[in-house]
């Protein structure tokens, strides 16, 4: 399932000329990393998101998708966004992927971060 998920949410992107570097998480949220570049609304892109995988995830899983939840609403109507500058994308890439992975995690997960 999240594989298919993923796969949509790259050609979503790339029709923004955007391009899903990552993709994880957990149930009830996602965690992209995305590049897109500075003509791209960021709004218009997540609205975007959310909307195909919505109903993507609605018409793949109709029976288990709990309608009351969120009063009508797959998403909330809220996100997050946040700027990695100066960060090496490698380690962004690693937080990423250590999200929505219950119990301990690797070591070293953060090496080559610039504080080490």
């Amino acid at each position: 399932m999240l594989e298919r998920c993923e796969e949509i949410m790259r050609k979503v992107c790339a029709d923004f000329d955007a391009e899903l570097k990552e993709f994880n998480g957990e149930r009830d949220y996602v965690h992209l990393l995305v590049h897109y570049p500075p003509k791209v609304a960021l709004s218009k892109l997540v609205n975007s998101l959310k909307g195909v995988s919505s109903r993507y995830l609605r018409q793949e899983f109709t029976y288990q998708v709990d309608r009351n939840i969120m009063h009508g609403r797959f998403w909330s109507g809220s996100y997050f966004a946040g700027s990695c500058g100066g960060a090496p994308l490698a380690v962004v890439q690693r937080y990423i992927e250590s999200q929505g992975r219950p119990g301990p995690q690797p070591e070293g997960r953060w090496s080559g971060s610039p504080t080490d």
